[in-house]
């Protein structure tokens, strides 16, 4: 690894920085640079895991998918975080238990099984590190898994719509990836939507009429 590939390394996961020389030395050594095109799956649900990404440029997409190809959105990897699924599989010694794509172009250093554990039982930092983004994580399933399971889609639909900048021009298909469920699903709520008068849909966009019902909506008890 080049000086400038270490600096940007730290510059992103300055929690490196407070590594034992000899372990920053051993990632140095041995941490495989990966890049990858946007839309390029990075590994499958059940696939053996080797390695912890050090993401340093660009997005990953975790997802669930069930047994008709439905995906239900888990988390992005941003640069300096870390990645859920594949802590829980290198600690568990276990298959991947979903799967990960680049939403971008992106590269990450690839950080071997037996360096990644040596890093965790080693350096109090990197393990501080490492089980902060793990709880982090495990809170935000557990709110998705809330949403899923206890509130409706147009409750969902509402939240996601209020979330996105406006003019909203993201396609019905995203929308569905995001919320779990299938673009005719969404189609049809958004219809719903938009003759209770909260939206209004155009051409590959939709608009905001009435953000306050939105909100109520939104808000609204599960009956």
């Amino acid at each position: 690894m080049k000086k400038a590939e270490r600096q940007r390394l730290i510059s992103n996961y300055p929690v490196l920085a407070q590594l034992p020389e000899p372990l920053l030395k051993e990632i140095e050594q041995k941490a495989v640079a990966v890049s990858a095109p946007a839309g390029r799956q990075l590994f499958a649900e059940g696939a053996a895991c080797t390695h912890f990404p050090l993401l340093v440029d660009g997005v990953i997409r975790a997802a669930k998918c069930g047994p008709d190809g439905q995906e239900v959105l888990l988390y992005r990897l941003n640069p300096g975080e870390t990645c859920v699924i594949t802590v829980v599989a290198l600690l568990g010694s276990m298959p991947y238990p979903a799967m990960a794509s680049a939403e971008t172009d992106l590269t990450f250093y690839g950080v071997p099984r037996e360096l990644f554990l040596s890093l965790v039982l080693k350096s109090s930092p990197f393990r501080t590190f490492v089980f902060a983004f793990l709880s982090q994580r495990m809170a935000h399933l557990m709110a998705l898994i809330d949403d899923v399971v206890f509130r409706r889609l147009d409750q969902r639909l509402a939240a996601s719509l209020l979330l996105l900048g406006e003019p909203i021009t993201v396609t019905h298909q995203k929308l569905a990836e995001e919320l779990g469920t299938t673009r005719e699903c969404v189609t049809r709520t958004l219809g719903a939507l938009e003759d209770r008068g909260y939206v209004r849909l155009g051409r590959k966009r939709i608009e905001i009429l009435d953000r306050g019902a939105l909100k109520r909506l939104h808000r609204a008890e599960v009956v």
